[in-house]
């Protein structure tokens, strides 16, 4: 079936559906069920819901207008990338329109002078870097699904990756976006703009403030020298006290990881990473920056890890990349050890690991889930995988309350519900554990300045309803902060 089968109908959906069918190119329209279902979710496969419509623009005008065609309906729209979010930031709504950007995905230019690339949304996060790799240049945000997640989804979720201890996230790296408005105007945000950082707030905000059109990235020099380390501990408690010394001993390394036993199992099961056999923990660490200073740290750090039962140092890229395969593979290889999973994102004070870890030890034991842990440790970014079988009844309510649990955990040690994927659809419901009312409210001025419709990816970032009877949308009446004279409304 094509997009030619007969549109979604109904008294909103069906007039607006006509519509985009008459304005956009052949094939950029899909109506058929069969071929929405494609779009029912993204990489967090445990919320899922299939859009009444999905669009496939070519260009920012094709973005605009079918915004404002949405705009114009009173029908809410979603944007979605390549679909690799762990949040359910891009789940869609079954009365909305999904707006997918796979197809805008040119490399505009390169400006090696300025060290700056200006992309589509479609664009890989890694294709950034091949382009400019010959160059000595490279794109530093990973995230660990870089070869096929876009850039236009990573400036929606404020992306992070193995590499952002050192480099940061996104937000750090993005020079200036255009934007498609939730009323539908094409409009630049530029981090030179005088007054208020407009750019800085629309990175991370999961699609609610707008779709990023046109993205202009800052390109990083290759460093001189890169050491990477493999260390292999007995058990992670070990690994977690070689994380903490190395950064008490003035270390900024790249990239710091740790994966668990469990976690090494899954990674050994899907690419025969040859990690230490019996290790309890691997740490990898990675050290980049001038030769010489390379070299000072990696003494000082295998002093650190002295402790470790096996320390590989790789030789070259070869090596390296063979030491990064299993973690960069270790989500999707959880698939082969268990047939269902949460990956959860939290994060803990670097100083709390440890008793955070043997928390979750004790959750799983409790309710008879396993987890496996793989994390940047480096900044106490947590990943818990939490494991169970969807075929055995009361399996997954047990991994939710679990994964849940994990996140009070987190905000009990001073941390974050979220460090890289979002808050989504999966994690609205715990901002108020971590926000009071108050602070939400704050939020929601902000996006309504944006969105006072509420048309922009609804449902997603804020808990609804926010206070017990209230309609999810514009608030109506004089709002707290105002009537408390804590802020003016406009």
């Amino acid at each position: 079936m094509t997009s030619s089968t007969p549109p979604a109908t109904g008294p909103v959906i069906g007039p607006l559906t006509a519509a985009l069918l008459s304005a956009l190119p052949a094939g950029a329209v899909i109506t058929d069920p069969v071929r929405l279902r494609t779009y029912e979710c993204d990489g967090l496969t445990y919320h899922r819901a299939t859009p009444a419509v999905a669009v496939l623009p070519e260009t920012a005008e094709q973005v605009a207008l079918v915004v404002r065609l949405c705009n114009e309906a009173g029908v809410p729209f979603v944007a979605r990338g390549s679909g690799t979010g762990l949040s359910g930031g891009a789940l869609p709504r079954e009365d909305g329109v999904l707006i997918v950007t796979s197809r805008m995905r040119r490399v505009l230019e390169i400006d090696l002078a300025d060290r700056r690339a200006v992309v589509e949304p479609g664009v890989t996060n890694l294709a950034i870097t091949e382009a400019v790799r010959e160059q000595g240049r490279y794109y530093a945000p990973d995230p660990s699904s870089q070869q096929v997640c876009s850039i236009g989804g990573n400036v929606a979720e404020n992306s992070g990756g193995a590499h952002c201890l050192k480099y940061g996230f996104t937000v750090n790296h993005v020079e200036a976006c255009e934007i498609v408005t939730p009323d539908g105007d094409l409009v630049t945000l530029d981090r030179m703009d005088p007054g208020y950082d407009l750019l800085g707030a629309f990175v991370g905000s999961e699609g609610t403030l707008g779709i990023a059109t046109k993205i202009t990235v800052r390109l990083s020099r290759a460093p001189e020298a890169v050491t990477t380390v493999l260390a292999a501990f007995e058990n992670i408690e070990q690994g977690g006290r070689a994380v903490s010394a190395i950064i008490g001993a003035g270390i900024v390394p790249a990239a710091i990881e740790m994966m668990d036993a469990l976690s090494i199992a899954a990674a050994e099961a899907a690419v025969a990473c040859a990690y230490p056999a019996g290790a309890g923990a691997v740490l990898i660490v990675e050290l980049d920056g001038p030769a010489a200073e390379v070299e000072r740290q990696f003494e000082r750090l295998r002093e650190i890890c002295s402790g470790a039962f096996e320390l590989r140092v790789a030789a070259g890229p070869a090596e390296r990349a063979a030491i990064w395969k299993g973690r960069k593979s270790a989500f999707a290889a959880v698939g082969r050890i268990s047939p269902a999973y949460i990956v959860q994102d939290g994060v803990v004070p670097r100083t709390s690991l440890p008793r955070v870890l043997a928390a979750i030890d004790r959750l799983s034991a409790e309710h008879d889930i396993r987890v496996a842990n793989v994390f940047h440790a480096g900044d106490g970014n947590l990943h818990p995988l939490v494991l169970f079988d969807d075929a055995e009844p009361g399996a997954g309510e047990r991994a939710e309350v679990v994964s849940g649990a994990i996140l009070d955990l987190c905000i009990e040690h001073g941390g974050s519900i979220t460090g890289e994927h979002g808050v989504g659809v999966d994690k609205a419901r715990y901002m108020p554990k971590m926000f009071s009312a108050a602070d939400l409210d704050t939020m929601q001025l902000v996006r309504c300045a944006f969105d006072p419709r509420g048309l922009s990816n609804p449902g997603k970032v804020f808990p609804t309803p926010r206070l017990c009877g209230e309609v999810p949308g514009v608030r109506r009446g004089v709002h707290p902060l105002v009537e408390s004279g804590r802020a003016e409304q406009f």
